[in-house]
């Protein structure tokens, strides 16, 4: 029996080990410049941070297309991102302190994480411009699926793209996240080559009443994909309204951690949650195909 808990141990340090080594990873939805260019998305990392109130959500991506094109990625957001460049070494700091607590516990839970807790009008403005490394990013608050489609097309044409295309399967899941009172969507221009490439992280901030994370923007990409969350949070979390919480595994206990420890990973991060004394940080994974995700992660 210890030595199966050790080999379980080992297993969950050495995953934990190559998550800190591995690139970051964001979860977008994707317009190709050149029209039947398929985008692929294997895998995806994000760190969120949540007060009850308000989200930092730290976003880095690595994607890679069947062939070389600049890509309109699209996030929908539930308010209004303040948005500035992030830091990726959080991703780092973050695992780093989890090896550094979960050394200290010989045996490791592999429970779920239910266990743990108008027409016709303008077609949206503009409310942030900036570029931010190799990202073009803007914020914009659409009003309706045309004026998504009609955004969409007029910056396509602008930056020399013919006869714009916007995907089938983009419109349809616009159209239920503009259903669900989402008007906020931040598009972001990166270039792609058929080798996998990794851009620059960017911090969004926002208000919600809820934990989130968007998945069905995704169903506008192809292939497989497996997600892993650093969520931090004051307490654990045990209603999940989104996607079923079967879809959601849970790779380690949760780890406590102190204002200190967190400040040392992010400043702004310590301060969202208003420096307690303890808070709770782990790791969630979530995978399958990209055309699954019909739902979004909703926590609370």
């Amino acid at each position: 029996m210890l030595n199966r808990a050790i080999k379980t141990y080992s297993r969950t340090l050495i995953l934990l080990l190559v998550l800190t080594c591995s690139a970051a990873y964001a979860d977008r939805g994707s317009i190709p410049f050149r029209p039947g260019v398929r985008i692929f998305e294997p895998k995806q990392r994000a760190m969120i941070a949540w007060n009850g109130r308000e989200e930092i959500l730290l976003l880095s991506t690595d994607l890679r297309a069947s062939e070389a094109t600049e890509v309109l990625e699209v996030l929908p957001l539930p308010s209004e991102p303040k948005v500035k460049k992030g830091d990726v070494e959080v991703f780092r700091r973050a695992t780093t302190l989890i090896n550094k607590k979960l050394r200290r516990r010989p045996k490791l839970s592999r429970a779920g994480v239910r266990t743990g807790a108008a027409r016709g009008g303008p077609a949206g403005e503009v409310t942030f411009h900036e570029t931010i490394g190799a990202h073009d990013v803007s914020v914009t608050h659409v009003l309706n699926e045309d004026g998504f489609i009609e955004w969409v097309e007029t910056y396509l044409r602008s930056v020399g793209v013919a006869n714009p295309i916007v995907p089938a399967p983009m419109k349809e899941v616009v159209a239920e996240y503009l259903e669900e009172k989402f008007s906020w969507f931040v598009f972001d221009v990166v270039s792609l080559e058929e080798e996998t490439r990794t851009n620059d992280a960017i911090q969004y901030r926002f208000a919600t009443k809820s934990l989130f994370y968007p998945l069905k923007i995704t169903r506008t990409e192809e292939g497989q994909t497996s997600i892993e969350l650093l969520v931090l949070t004051p307490r654990l979390l045990s209603s999940f309204p989104g996607i079923p919480t079967e879809r959601v595994r849970l790779l380690h206990a949760p780890v406590t951690i102190t204002s200190m420890e967190l400040r040392s990973l992010s400043e702004e991060m310590d301060r969202l949650l208003g420096s307690r004394d303890t808070m709770r940080l782990r790791i969630w994974n979530i995978s399958g195909r990209l055309s699954s995700f019909d739902r979004d992660l909703i926590a609370r």
